[in-house]
C-alpha cells in the first residue's frame, strides 16, 4: 500500500509509483471522485477534448459557428434584458 503524507497547507505529494500508473506529470489536473462517504478514488484530468469526439453519438442536425455565434448573442442580449425587467420580443418595437 502507497501513503502520503498530509501537510500543514492540506498538501500532499503523488508518490511516484502512483503518478506513473496514472499517467500524470507536473501541470497535469486529477480528480477526486468521491465514492462512498468517506472514500475517493483519484482520476487523471488529463484527457485531450479530442477524445470526447463520438461519445454521445452522430448529430442530429449540424450547425454553423456562424448560427451559434448569433444564437448566442441573440439569448445573451435577452437575458441581459431579463436582468434588468425588460424582455424584447422579436419584431415588436420596444
Amino acid at each position: 500500500m502507497t501513503t502520503a503524507t498530509l501537510t500543514s497547507k492540506g498538501q500532499i505529494t503523488i508518490p511516484a509509483d502512483v503518478r506513473r500508473s496514472l499517467n500524470v506529470q507536473t501541470g497535469d489536473r486529477v480528480e477526486f471522485v468521491q465514492i462512498e462517504p468517506g472514500r475517493f478514488e483519484i482520476l487523471a484530468a488529463t484527457r485531450s477534448v479530442r477524445e470526447l469526439k463520438g461519445m454521445f453519438g452522430k448529430a442530429a442536425r449540424t450547425v454553423s459557428i456562424e448560427k451559434m455565434n448569433r444564437t448566442i448573442a441573440e439569448r445573451g442580449a435577452s437575458a441581459g434584458l431579463r436582468a434588468r425587467g425588460r424582455v424584447a420580443i422579436p419584431g415588436r418595437a420596444k
